[in-house]
Order: C-alpha cells, then structure tokens, then sequence
C-alpha cells in the first residue's frame, strides 16, 4: 500500500541537508559556514543515538512486551534508505569542507597536518606533547587485552598500526589512543612564519607526529594511523521496578546509557584493512547500516568552536527591550495592566528574569509556580527562584529531569534546589512535562492577584539568543486559573487528569489539544464546503502525527488554504492534484533556529490565533504535559500575524517543502526577503528610537545544533 506519509526519519536527513546547504552557502561568511559543518555533525550524531537506535530495537522487537514509541511498519527499509542518504550527505559534506578548506586557505589561514610543520612548528608540538597532551594519553593495545575496551560515543579514537621495517612478512600489532579533546580542545594554534597568516593543528595530528614518541620502547619503528568515531544508543531505558523511585531508575538508565549498543561506526576510509576488520569484530558491529565511511577529520562537532581567525566576522544582533518594559516602571506592574508579548532572540530575554527577579523580593507576592526543561549551565532563572526561597515565598518547581541529554543536568538542579527549600515536583510516570508556564501569586489586601507566562521555549538565557520563540506575559484572569489547573494536575497527578479537562482557555496536552485540533480543522472544512473563506496556518517545529496530516489532506481537498512553515521534520506530502487549493509548505534555516509555534484558524472572519509549546507529534499530543495558549489581545494578534507573514514571504533563506524533499530554495523575481532580518527590523521600528545601528542588522550569526526535543 503506498504510504501517505513521509517516514519521519527520512524527513528528518532532509532537514540536516538544510543545514548543509548553509556551509554551501557563499553569502554565509566563511567562519559561520564552519560551524554549520560543526552543526550537521553534531545533530547526525544525536539522529543515530536516538533515532537509528530506536529504528534498530524497532526491527528486533518481537512483540513481547511494549515498546514507548511510535511503531514504524518497516523499521529495516527505513534504516537502508538512511545509510543511503546518510552516504550522499556525507560525500557533499567532504565536497563542501574541501572548498571551505580552500577558501581558508585563500585568507591566510591553514589547517595543517603533522606531515607539513616547519622546524619550529617540530619544536613547538613536541614540547606541547611533553608539557599538556602526554599525560593525557593512554595507548590501548587492544590485541593483549582479552574483552575490547569500552569506547565513549563522543570521544575521537586513533587507531593506529605498528609494524617493523625489513621484516619478511609485516607483522601489524594494533592499538587505540582516546585523542583527550574534552581536556586539551580539539585546535592548536602553532607559531605561524607571517603575521598575517594563521596556522592550525588538530589535536589528532599533533598525537600522529608524536607516535614515535608514545611507541618507541615496543621496538617498532612504522606507525601509521586513521580516526574513526562510534555512535551508541542513548535510549534511557526504565524498568517497572515498583521499589525504585522514578529519580533512581534515571540516574541508573544514565549510568547503562554507557553500556549502549553501537549503532554507528565512521572512519577513515584510507584506514588499513586488517585494522578495519579488527575493530569491526571487537565491537561486534553489523555490516549493514552502521559501518560508515568517511574522510581523514571526524567529530565535526568540534568545529563550532574553530577559533576565530577569520577576517570576515559575523555580529551578532543585539536584543533589544519590548517597548513596553524599556521604562522604569517594574515589570510586575505592566503585566498586571496589559499582556505583553516577547519575541526572542529580537527581544532581550532580561524581561523574564527581572520579572521573576522582582517576584523573588516583592514583599507581596507568595507563590512562585514555574515549569523547566533546559536550563541554561549558570541559570539566572534558578538563582531568582533561589532569592525567592530566602525571601519567604513558597518556591514549587516541575523540573523535568527526563529532558533528553539534559537528564544529568536536571538531577543537579534538583538536588540544589530542594536543599534551599524549593519544592520540586515529582515527575509523572510516561508523561514527560514539555510545557513553559509560569504562575506568581502575589497578594493585595486580602485579594490574590495571578500573573506569569506562557512561553514556546525554555526558560535558557542562552537560547534565547538563539532560538526564535514568542513568551506571552500575562495575568488575564482565564489563563491565570488554566495555569493553576495545569499546576495542580502535575502536583496530583494521581487523582486523575480532571483539572485538565477543566481548563476553558488554555488547551492542554494530553486529552485536550488534539481534539480541539480535529474541531478548529473540521470547522474551516465546512466553511470551505459552505464556500465561505477558510484558511488554517501554522508555524511548527516537527509535523509528523499522521491522524492530524491525513485531516489536512481533507481540508486540502475540500478547499481549505493551508500554509505552513515547519523548520525540521515534516512528513506531509503538500503536493496533490485533488488539493482545490495548493498547499504552502516552506523550512526557513538562518542565523536563528525557528522554534516558535503557532496556530490560526480563520474561524469564520473571528481569527484563532494561539502560541504553543508543542509540535504535532504523537509525543507532544499523547504522551506530554503542553500548553497552547489563545492571543487574546487584538494588538499581538496583528503583530503575530504580520511576524508570520514576512516568513511566509521569505525568498533568501526559505526552501519549499516537497513530496520529494527536494530542498529547492524559494525563488522568485520580488524584492529580496530574509525574515529574519525583516523581523528584526520591523520589530526594532516599533521602537521610537533604534537602539542598534542599521550595518548590525545584516550581521549574521549562526544557530546552535538542535535539541531532540
């Protein structure tokens, strides 16, 4: 039967080729190209630990028991189709590092190898190998070793070949370096012969030229070496134990997270044959889908962090303040009288921290509610919630410490803020806490008064500098009481999930999104059919919920407009001639990843706008803790809509979202618009008086690599 659907994961490769194409990309400037190189290995990284694993123990399931995930029909096909893929993206990422390689080079910068210092470069690795990188270095001879070593998934290996010179039959004896990038950084920058010139060394190479040094006192006098990496399951596995606390079974799922099994294997394809199959048995590694070759430099990831010796250099844009926080007025005091909407990275995320500043000292204000689920390393966000603990005030936290890779971070806050006196919320079992809410109780006479946020993305600094998100800071009544329903379903989440169904404004996940979902879209199909306007946009991070697509494909049809703007997985096919409308899909990748989501429904003239921090997913509709908020305001209403357009309207940094994932940039002959840009200035014009200079508008800076969740 032909599938109506795209395969999530095959839908997935297409977004990270997004990425690729922007280290093509010329107009990028060159050390913001290196990262994105840095950005699509790191992200194929977390692709196998998570999703190839999942697709592995998918095709081994054998119907005993249950496995908490979506079910693909044909896990094994999909996993040769991602080996073919993964193998051309692979091939362009060596062609596109190849001409950025090139293009250092045309400005003076050199990435060399050990095989191309001068005499006083010798000089200067050697004695960097004595004084840092030797007691660092610990050669496994993996041949005398009875069981293979344990190998990390996010360190570099070298594997190297020792043999004798005038022996008969070369005699080849194995071993393993770990190349201590963790501890030394993977650059050296080396005494360059010009002082416009810049010369760089791997970490890998500097151990290369000093093999001999490592291996003399075995009595072999050849070395030759190659790296290669290993990629693991990083799939938490929870067991049903009912003498073991949730917090308890996680921290031991993060210790087995090591014992994983191998679900990838890349190395140097130059690497010698007998060493090759050697390794490939030792790690008990199955030929097929996760033996991938590769060139002489892996772990890419590295390469966000290249140093900065570039002549063309990226500026980032500078947040600026909502016009309605630039005053003197405290924060608290505006929210009480007006919604107010933050749009990051333009906004500064100050706004948030001072307002849960303010709460933290305000002789008034009680209660603090807050949900996290990636916190920036020196969390501004936790130290308020700490001040506010000292303070007197009753401090509740939902700290989701099942946030994948964030899981061991999240236990530490947990256990910092429980010993200050904070109240951390028990997780609730299959259902993680997705949501980014944000309730303070604050006291007048004898009156409570409500106010906080509904936010699309995490309470991170640093991310929010990064990531494109819309925070709405609120104390309308309606949602007030929703927020506190939602607080008191994950506090009691034992009696049941009646407060969520109790909600009036907010729509809640689990139980009530997507059936209000099936509503909204049922209701502009029958407009459509009435032959009145219908229309349904959407700004999302990940379409894959096939019920919802298969109720877009009926709104299609029936003549409904569709736009969407979906940044990474999105496994609709938009292209069909029984559509009485063509379906507007497009991915925007630039300098700030799109994490907001929206929601607008024309709603018969009587527009529904809502932001939300879930996806239509399974995992957000079914199996999360979300909250989808209504834009009440008309003011923030138009500003969210017109913010949208302007994406919808991109032709610089838009692809168009295809049956065939073909990732054909959006072209046409109008005037040239990179939305992000265009946000930044529509946004900044709200403001009397610019706060930066034009020339900074244009700078570009680059996203980080993308979160799983």
């Amino acid at each position: 039967m032909k599938r109506k659907t795209i395969p999530r994961d095959i839908s997935w490769l297409a977004f990270n080729g997004r990425v690729l194409q922007e280290a093509a990309d010329p107009s990028v400037p060159l050390r913001e190209r290196v990262k994105f190189l840095g950005i699509f290995s790191n992200n194929l990284d977390e692709f196998f630990r998570v999703r190839v694993a999942a697709l592995n123990r998918m095709k081994e399931y054998s119907g005993k028991g249950k496995l908490n995930m979506h079910m693909e029909t044909a896990p094994d096909k999909i996993l040769l189709q991602i080996q073919s893929i993964v193998i051309q993206q692979q091939e362009r990422f060596d062609e596109i590092w190849r001409n950025i390689y090139n293009e250092m080079k045309n400005e003076k910068i050199f990435l060399i190898t050990e095989r191309d210092l001068n005499k006083d470069q010798q000089r200067f690795v050697q004695n960097y190998f004595e004084e840092e990188a030797r007691a660092n270095i610990i050669p496994l001879m993996i041949q005398s070793i009875p069981q293979f070593p344990y190998l990390r998934e996010k360190s570099l290996y070298l594997g190297v070949v020792l043999s004798r010179k005038n022996v008969e039959k070369e005699e080849k004896k194995f071993a393993v370096i770990e190349i201590p990038s963790r501890i030394l950084g993977r650059f050296l920058i080396l005494p360059s012969p010009s002082p416009d010139e810049h010369h760089i060394i791997l970490l890998e190479d500097v151990i290369r030229y000093n093999l001999k040094s490592i291996f003399n006192y075995f009595g072999y006098e050849r070395y030759r070496s190659w790296v290669f990496k290993v990629t693991k399951d990083a799939e938490i596995d929870i067991d049903n134990d009912l003498s073991t606390s949730l917090m308890e079974k996680i921290e031991k799922g993060l210790k087995n997270r090591r014992k994983g099994k191998y679900v990838r294997f890349i190395y140097d394809k130059e690497m010698d044959i007998d060493l090759l199959d050697y390794l490939i048995k030792g790690l008990s590694l199955a030929k097929k889908g996760t033996i991938i070759p590769g060139g002489r430099i892996h772990n890419f990831r590295h390469f966000m962090d290249f140093p900065d010796v570039f002549t063309r250099k990226g500026q980032r844009k500078k947040p600026f303040p909502h016009p309605l926080v630039r005053s003197s007025h405290r924060i608290t005091d505006i929210v009480l009288e007006q919604d107010v909407m933050l749009h990051f990275p333009y906004h500064s995320f100050n706004a948030v921290i001072d307002m849960l500043r303010e709460a933290a000292i305000d002789p008034d204000v009680t209660a603090i509610k807050v949900t996290c689920y990636r916190l920036a390393s020196n969390s501004k966000v936790i130290n308020a919630l700490i001040n506010a603990v000292r303070n007197g005030k009753e401090v509740t936290v939902m700290m989701e410490y099942r946030a994948r890779f964030d899981e061991e971070a999240n236990l530490e806050w947990k256990v910092l803020l429980e010993e200050e006196g904070v109240k951390v919320i028990d997780v609730i079992p299959n259902m993680k806490v997705h949501s980014k809410l944000c309730l303070i109780k604050k006291m007048k006479g004898s009156r409570s008064l409500y106010y906080g946020f509904v936010s699309t993305g995490n309470l991170n600094e640093k991310t929010a500098t990064l990531y494109s998100d819309h925070c709405l800071l609120t104390s309308n009544r309606n949602i007030m009481a929703d927020m506190n329903r939602i607080f008191t379903y994950m506090e009691k989440w034992k009696n049941g999930v009646g407060p969520l169904k109790a909600c009036k404004t907010l729509i809640p996940c689990p139980i009530m999104l997507r059936k209000e979902l099936y509503h909204m879209i049922n209701s502009e199909i029958k407009s459509a059919k009435n032959k009145k306007p219908a229309s349904i946009t959407l700004k999302i991070n990940s379409l894959s919920d096939e019920a919802l697509i298969l109720k877009l494909y009926e709104a299609a049809r029936a003549g409904v407009e569709i736009k969407l703007v979906v940044r990474g997985i999105f496994c609709m096919m938009p292209e069909n001639k029984k559509f009485k409308k063509p379906v507007t899909a497009i991915s925007i990748l630039d300098e700030y990843l799109e994490h907001a989501r929206i929601y607008i429904f024309h709603n018969q003239g009587k527009e529904k706008v809502y932001i939300s921090s879930a996806d239509w997913m399974v995992r957000n509709l079914d199996h999360r803790v979300e909250a989808t908020c209504p834009v009440l305001d008309p003011k923030i209403r138009k500003e969210l809509k017109e913010i949208l357009d302007i994406q919808l309207s991109d032709n610089v940094k838009a692809r168009w979202l295809d049956n065939s994932l073909s990732n054909n940039y959006k072209k046409d002959l109008s005037k040239k618009v990179r939305s992000q840009i265009e946000i930044y200035q529509y946004l900044n014009q709200k403001i009397s008086k610019p706060l930066v200079s034009p020339e900074l508008i244009a700078a570009p800076v680059v996203v980080e690599s993308v979160p799983t969740s």
